[in-house]
């Protein structure tokens, strides 16, 4: 459906402005996602620390002519555009999608739960892609936000809708159920997950269930009903409440769970049908999940030997996207995992989110899954990788070869099948490009991906990119909205890596990125990175450089002051960015407070300047026993930039506080702030009041198991000598991949199949060996987990007798990283 200007005006009750009736497609909520301005809508919503109402110019010069704000506009500067103005703007999107729901009189499944939404949702829509059109959220947009997005891609093709949503406090759920207003409702469980702003499981419960009030069904487990009949009852004698569990009682009566390798049979019975299903999964997360499934399924009057069927071909719900380090100077998505538009759409983002600058590669695979007809699906898929400005597509399958044609804007190349493309493949084809392959299972596309990515041992640095954007959000909930990030990505990003890291920084808009070397910067720049850099440590011979990719150096001494600015006159540059560091107690590089009258005298007799940023770093804001001292250190830095801006004549950026300090000394927090390793989701402050999520995961796998008899020694120098039999894993890891030998002999443990077990005798280079002797079910080419959520990285640092700093930047560059967004 397409709506206009005035429609819309309307629907929400505004105060509109309107030059012209445009008419209206997509809801913008993000300015970095323009792709359709003509027919795009900017809501402006307002966050704890962004205001959309700031992105207004910057969306006007991309060409979007209609905005929803809650702010007073100069109409005057922005002649060509449509203001509609409310007092909520959250509100008037909620209130739009619900509008939009109302067009529609098809089933609407509602999901909600504690865990296992996305994965129900996913699940119903490949067991039912072939009965019905389906609308569903993607991925797993359940939020105030994500419920209106999801349901504003209704359109009159669609016969099945199926939306998520989740709540975090009392309250949310009431202007969800006003927007999905399902037909049929799913309770997936009640567990502990998303407690925090609820009374209790009861008082959660019956939050969630308001999604349901308006619902003539209602499927759940018994375990999440039993007890709950007197609040049911209130939501509306017209609902019917369908529960599936091993009791009688039940409408579902499930039976005889038996585990298989791999696989788990059981049996359904509902009224006259008895099914016995097996799915192609053991966990019991996904054999409730499974249950549930079949459970919608017959209620929607699938047949049973279809429902058999089907579920045997369940496919594990992939919820991230993967980068990783290509071939040829490559980055590598690999999203190998389903075709379908909503996904795509996803994917694309996250390709131009990571190819700042670089050519952008598609590899497709037909779409299996969609009930709209070939030529009209392939050409707004075409249309779709157009807006993305999309350099060349890779399209395989025998429905893409059939249905695309050839256009300007674009390079494409089509097969088949993926056979042909194999046979064709040639590794030079692909260079210096960020390519995402996606394609549907059936398509086996991890073959291109294997083909594509560097081959390098099977240690792996996992780095989770929405835990950086989530650790960001966190401090930057404790500063003022005015207060500026300086992002600190030095020594390839604590071992994380710096362009990647970089590049979602940059997304989400953070003020300035800090490294510690010109090279480090070289490499931001290249990689597409725009923001201003500051480089720590620069040197002589790197000035050249400096200039050339737009840097800012940190300039800590009159040599070095004196040199860049003989360089920059030599150049004939004036006004050139940098940043100076101020010394209050660290004895390591700065200006002294006594030399700030000289600075000042300097900086005015040349042009070659333009200061930047004044700061000082900071000895132990981490440390209680030494606040006294911080806030001396604090009194010398704020006289001494006082001092200078008053010798200079103009003002400038101050910053002192690093993480810790940002928690422990909010009174520091001045005109920015540093953010390092609590980036990274380490809380140095040890304040435990932070909720930071884990960024790295380091993990190997098992290349051998093999049992010792009493007496016999492992690795080098007899250092492990058994006093009874054992089983011992050999794991690939070892020092030259940047874990500690001082871990060895026992010092260091690692987490295997859910126990800790202990590193024996010496670390080798490559490898180490550790004692699993009781441990079961453990195999050659299981993963295990060196650091990571269940062994965190400052333990292991405790183990070795260091910070957790020297462990994450100790990872050696042979260690593959592969950058996943959930």
């Amino acid at each position: 459906m397409t709506y206009t200007i005035t429609h819309i005006s309307s629907i929400i009750e505004a105060d509109a402005m309107i030059v012209k009736d445009f008419p209206v497609e997509q809801l913008l909520l993000d300015s970095r996602k323009v792709n359709t301005p003509a027919v795009s809508l900017f809501v402006a919503l307002k966050g704890p620390r962004r205001d959309g109402h700031q992105f207004i110019a910057e969306l006007y010069r991309k060409g979007v002519r209609s905005f929803i704000v809650s702010d007073k506009i100069n109409f005057n500067v922005y002649s060509e555009a449509n203001f509609l103005e409310v007092y909520d703007t959250l509100a008037a999107l909620q209130q739009l999608a619900a509008y939009h729901r109302s067009q529609f009189n098809i089933p609407v499944i509602g999901i909600t739960g504690s865990n296992g939404k996305t994965i129900v949702k996913e699940w119903l829509y490949q067991l039912l892609h072939e009965d019905f059109n389906i609308v569903r959220s993607p991925k797993s947009y359940n939020s105030q936000i994500g419920v209106p997005l999801s349901v504003w891609q209704m359109n009159s093709n669609h016969t099945l809708a199926i939306f998520e949503a989740g709540i975090s406090e009392q309250g949310e759920m009431i202007r969800l159920e006003k927007i999905i207003r399902p037909t049929i409702g799913i309770l997936t469980n009640i567990g502990e997950a998303h407690s925090e702003g609820f009374n209790d499981q009861a008082h959660k419960f019956r939050e969630k269930l308001v999604l349901f009030r308006n619902c003539k069904t209602v499927i759940g487990r018994e375990a999440d009903f039993a007890g709950q009949e007197e609040f049911i009852e209130l939501l509306g004698e017209d609902m019917k409440v369908l529960t599936w569990g091993f009791s009688d009682k039940n409408d579902f009566i499930l039976s005889g769970i038996e585990k298989l390798a791999g696989q788990t049979r059981f049996k359904l019975k509902y009224g006259s049908d008895e099914l016995e299903i097996i799915i192609p999964l053991s966990d019991e997360a996904s054999v409730e999940n499974a249950v549930t499934c079949c459970c919608v399924l017959l209620h929607l009057g699938i047949a049973a030997d279809v429902i058999c069927e089907r579920i045997k071909m369940l496919q594990p719900v992939n919820m991230r996207l993967e980068l990783k380090k290509g071939i040829n100077h490559c980055s590598i998505i690999n999203d190998s995992y389903s075709t379908d538009l909503s996904s795509l759409e996803i994917a694309l983002n996250f390709l131009d989110q990571q190819s700042a600058g670089i050519k952008k590669t598609v590899i497709l695979s037909d779409f299996l899954q969609s009930a709209i007809p070939d030529a009209e699906l392939y050409a707004y898929v075409l249309e779709n990788l157009k807006k993305h400005s999309i350099t060349r597509l890779v399209g395989i399958g025998e429905r893409i070869f059939a249905n695309l044609q050839q256009v300007n804007e674009m390079q494409i190349e089509l097969y088949p099948s993926i056979e042909n493309f194999l046979l064709q493949y040639r590794s030079s084809q692909f260079k210096e490009e960020t390519i995402l392959i996606k394609g549907a299972r059936a398509f086996a596309f991890e073959q291109i991906v294997q083909l594509l990515e560097q081959k390098v041992h099977q240690t792996l640095l996992e780095i989770n990119l929405n835990a950086i954007v989530h650790n960001l959000k966190e401090y930057q909930q404790l500063l003022r909205p005015s207060t500026k990030v300086m992002a600190m990505v030095k020594a390839f990003a604590y071992g994380s890596g710096g362009a990647e890291i970089a590049g979602i920084l940059q997304y989400h808009q953070v003020d300035y990125l800090g490294v510690a070397y010109t090279d480090e910067g070289v490499e931001l720049r290249r990689a597409g990175i725009t923001l201003p850099i500051m480089v720590m440590n620069p040197d002589e011979s790197a000035y050249e450089s400096i200039v050339e990719y737009n840097l800012q150096p940190e300039i800590y001494s009159f040599e070095l002051l004196q040199s860049f600015d003989k360089f920059l006159q030599q150049e004939g540059l004036n006004q050139y960015p940098v940043h100076l560091e101020i010394e209050t107690g660290m004895n390591r590089l700065g200006f002294a407070a006594s030399d700030i009258q000289k600075l000042s005298s300097f900086l005015v007799s040349t042009n070659s300047f333009r200061v930047q940023s004044v700061f000082s770093h900071l000895v132990a804001s981490e440390e209680k026993e030494q606040d006294e001292f911080t806030m001396k250190q604090f009194s010398q830095f704020d006289e001494a930039a006082t001092q200078l801006r008053n010798g200079i004549g103009y003002d400038f950026l101050r910053h002192m506080a690093n993480s810790a300090a940002i928690i422990r000394h909010p009174e520091l927090e001045m005109d920015m702030v540093r953010l390092g390793i609590g980036l990274y989701g380490i809380d140095s402050s040890g304040s435990e009041k932070m909720n930071l999520q884990t960024v790295a995961t380091l993990k190997s796998t098992i290349a051998q198991i093999k049992k010792v008899t009493k007496g016999e020694s492992v690795s080098y120098n007899r250092k492990a000598v058994f006093s009874k039999d054992a089983v011992i894993a050999t794991v690939r890891i070892g020092y030259a991949d940047g874990y500690p030998r001082r871990l060895g002999n026992g010092v260091g443990k690692i987490w295997i199949k859910g126990q800790l077990v202990s590193v024996i005798g010496i670390i080798c280079m490559d490898m180490m060996m550790v004692d699993i002797t009781g441990l079961a079910d453990v195999h050659e080419g299981d993963d295990v987990v060196i650091f990571g959520s269940q062994l965190p990285v400052q333990q292991v640092a405790a183990w070795a007798d260091t910070i957790p700093y020297e462990i994450m930047t100790g990872i050696s560059q042979r260690v593959k990283r592969v950058y996943f967004e959930e």
